[in-house]
């Protein structure tokens, strides 16, 4: 076991630069978004929250080495319970019943499960050896474990986080060792299955659909939010307008600006060139964490470290395609950008398990 002054040599100088950077970009944006001084509380929460979450980063990232491989299946089976619990117990709130109330908190189940289901995951291909890539009889068990709470947090409803678990759960499976033949196969199934996921839909999901070809149709009804969306990047040119100078968001005609379209605030504002800037920041995370798990000293470190890279890397992609009219809006949030504490704190605590990969590893994740 390291001690801790040999943790803290290890830990990645760019898992702590990174987050800040974007962190603080988020800040900037969001004090933009809310209309600055007035709505400062806005600021303050989030950076509360933001402190909170770091610390839980650190905490996680400087943990014992078998922590994670200890409690994975016991944190899986807990989320899993709560996640079932949720139907019966949870709180009704915007048409969806997703939150425990906890009594001192409101707990949403489906955001623990997207740290617990990778921990399971790579934890049942840890105690495998498998040498020639995954058999029927090798992939059972983890496709239950990624269809059952995908089936659960559907019918919340959230489809938005029932899409990134399979999209998650799919990596894992493919980097565990799935054959190319066998996702093809399974892509095939589920271009195949579409017309009956189609009947299995709420009525406001297939709405949300429908809207992505045809947003035109109904521009002050369920297309308002994805046209003022596109004007607001498309406006935004080169450079930006500038700092508080957006339009859409200053005049308030885009709507959720602080959470679900924060990106589009920053597109106006700060243009192509700032954009790029945010991607480019998201992108050197991604290489972190590709470096973490090529670097990981055995299987489990390898599978968290690449499972929590397609988790940051799934949910910008969905955020950002969905406000540019790329991807159905389904409400997930822009990592260290949106305003809110439930994703925040995931974001950390997955960053977190990064970091405590690369501290336990024998080539040190560093950038």
């Amino acid at each position: 076991f390291l001690q801790l002054g040999e943790r803290l040599r290890r830990f990645p100088p760019g898992l702590i630069l990174l987050p800040l950077l974007l962190a603080a970009l988020g800040g900037i944006v969001l004090y933009s978004a809310v209309g600055g001084v007035v709505h400062t509380g806005f600021l303050v929460r989030q950076g509360a929250r933001f402190l909170l979450s770091f610390l839980v980063f650190l905490g996680l990232g400087l943990a014992e080495e078998k922590l994670f491989r200890r409690w994975a299946w016991i944190l899986f089976g807990v989320s899993f319970i709560l996640v079932v619990l949720v139907p019966v117990f949870g709180i009704l709130g915007m048409g969806a019943r997703r939150w425990l109330d906890l009594g001192f908190m409101r707990l949403q189940p489906s955001e623990l499960m997207k740290i617990t289901l990778i921990l399971g995951l790579a934890r049942y291909f840890h105690d495998r050896a498998i040498s020639k890539g995954l058999g029927f009889q090798d992939t059972w068990v983890p496709m239950l474990m990624i269809l059952l709470p995908m089936l659960l947090i559907a019918r919340q409803p959230d489809l938005g986080t029932a899409v990134l678990l399979g999209a998650l759960g799919g990596t894992i499976l493919f980097v565990a060792g799935l054959p190319w033949k066998a996702v093809l196969f399974g892509l095939a199934g589920i271009a195949a299955s579409v017309p009956l996921a189609w009947n299995w839909l709420h009525d406001y999901q297939k709405q949300r659909i429908m809207t992505l070809f045809f947003p035109e149709k109904d521009p002050l009804g369920s297309g308002y939010h994805i046209i003022q969306s596109k004007i607001a990047v498309g406006s935004g040119g080169v450079l930006g307008k500038g700092f508080m100078a957006g339009s859409q968001s200053y005049l308030e005609f885009l709507p959720e600006r602080h959470t679900d379209f924060i990106f589009s605030v920053l597109a106006e504002e700060w243009g192509f060139a700032g954009s790029v800037t945010l991607l480019g920041l998201y992108s050197l995370l991604v290489v972190q964490g590709l470096v973490i798990a090529a670097g990981a000293k055995d299987r489990f470190g390898m599978l968290v470290a690449a499972g929590v890279t397609a988790l940051f890397s799934v949910q910008v992609i969905i955020n950002i395609g969905m406000v540019t009219g790329m991807l159905p809006v389904v409400g997930i949030p822009l990592p260290l950008i949106s305003y809110g504490g439930s994703s925040l704190v995931t974001v950390m605590m997955g960053l977190g398990m990064l970091a405590h990969v690369a501290v336990n590893s024998r080539k040190r994740g560093s950038m």
